[in-house]
């Protein structure tokens, strides 16, 4: 079907209004049949806004870094918190090689470190049969480049797990390493006599890393002690679990915002950054924190980040296409380390709220324009911009941002 009979059957289906199918459907300025390309069932968008983070000096080149995301507070403290490297140099970031991980599971050998070394003795031929899947990455510097295979314990027997590492260059790479996959594993059961099962990329992309560093100047942050609460926040969050699942919910909440604006896959790079934080077998944070000689605070950060420039939502969606173009960026690895340098601003400016006057004084001072117009929503008042700031402004000077408080303010102001 197309998406007009698709939403008729939606709106029938959920009761939707005539207003609220149109806003459904409402493709922004995306075309539509463009959006239908993309998944399947397509009856219209679902847009977040765009904000765009200044400050960020990234070794040495400026950048302006769109971020997609519905939460009040992170551009502006990604921005804030970019500032106070400035003086310092900025972010310094690097990248490794592009390589990610192709796994493909071998079951049913008797002797599993015999096939292991079987598989390992055959390295070329295996790598040899990979490249062939894709010459054209290959022509442009990429491909398979090495194997490692491991034998992988679990509760129903001995895995041999062969890790096909491939340089994917300025692609994300799944659908090139997927397909080498499933193209060598014939090969590798003929070798051992074993069955193959799954043959499909990692989304722990340890051979994939972006890093970067950071000195917040003590005196942009309003002095030593300021320093020393951030180190003490760190501290708990690499004790204890609980503390570090928000601390790292918080540095995604800047990568994950720039990973969508450019179209690239928010959940696989979410799932490789928690899987690298517990790869010791302790969940940990993703930054770390200290002191230098000078008092200054030096912030550091490290994750896989398979992220592309080609292939999928980055080539197709135009909103995409127009980030990338704000970001200026020549390659994947370049992309990766500006998402790393959100990433650790990010991070950096919620453990300061934290250490001085709280997460939520900064935060819902943001949010009050929310809370604003939900009040217009249940009194059944229509929206009016300028009434909307009146009530966002008295809710911010009372201190306390909350619906009820915001429907108290309505009411007076219209005489309700």
């Amino acid at each position: 079907m197309p998406p007009e009979e698709r939403l008729k059957i939606v709106q029938e289906f959920a009761d939707l209004t005539d207003d609220e199918a149109a806003t459904v459907f409402n493709s922004g300025g995306v075309p539509l049949d463009t959006i239908d390309r993309m998944i399947e069932n397509v009856v219209g968008t679902f847009e977040l806004p765009l904000g765009i983070a200044t400050n960020f000096q990234i070794n040495g080149k400026d950048y302006l870094v769109p971020l997609a995301v519905e939460e009040p507070s992170v551009v502006a403290a990604a921005s804030n918190s970019a500032r106070q490297t400035r003086d310092r140099g900025g972010f310094q970031c690097s990248a490794s090689e592009p390589v990610m991980i192709g796994q493909i599971q071998l079951t049913g050998v008797p002797d599993p470190s015999g096939a292991r070394l079987r598989i390992l003795h055959h390295r070329q031929e295996i790598l040899d049969l990979a490249n062939e899947q894709d010459p054209v990455l290959v022509r442009f510097g990429g491909g398979a480049r090495d194997i490692d295979v491991r034998v992988v314990n679990s509760h129903v027997g001995d895995f041999v797990v062969t890790h096909l590492l491939v340089d994917t260059r300025d692609a994300m790479g799944a659908n090139a390493v997927n397909t080498m996959a499933e193209a060598v594993a014939p090969y590798i059961e003929e070798l051992t006599g074993g069955k193959v099962f799954l043959r499909i990329l990692s989304n722990l992309a340890v051979h994939r890393t972006v890093r970067g560093r950071a000195i917040f100047s003590k005196e942009a942050m309003g002095g030593e002690h300021i320093v020393d609460g951030i180190i003490m926040a760190y501290a708990l969050a690499a004790s204890d679990p609980y503390r570090c699942a928000t601390h790292n919910k918080g540095i995604m909440n800047g990568i994950s915002s720039v990973v969508r604006s450019t179209g690239n896959d928010t959940r696989a790079v979410e799932a490789g950054a928690h899987a690298f934080a517990a790869r010791t077998g302790s969940y940990l944070p993703l930054t770390t924190y200290e002191k230098n000689a000078d008092g200054d605070l030096v912030g550091t950060i490290e994750l896989p980040m398979p992220v592309g420039l080609i292939g999928g939502a980055t080539k197709t969606h135009p909103v995409a296409k127009a980030c990338i173009k704000i970001l200026g960026v020549d390659n994947a690895q370049e992309l990766g380390m500006i998402i790393a340098a959100v990433g650790l601003a990010q991070n950096h400016a919620a453990l300061k709220a934290l250490a001085t006057v709280g997460i939520q004084k900064g935060h819902m001072k943001l949010h009050a324009r929310n809370v604003a117009v939900a009040a217009f929503e249940s009194l059944g008042v229509e929206e009016d911009p300028a009434l909307i700031d009146e009530v966002k402004e008295e809710l911010v000077k009372g201190g306390k941002i909350r619906v009820d408080k915001a429907e108290e303010i309505l009411k007076r102001i219209k005489g309700l």
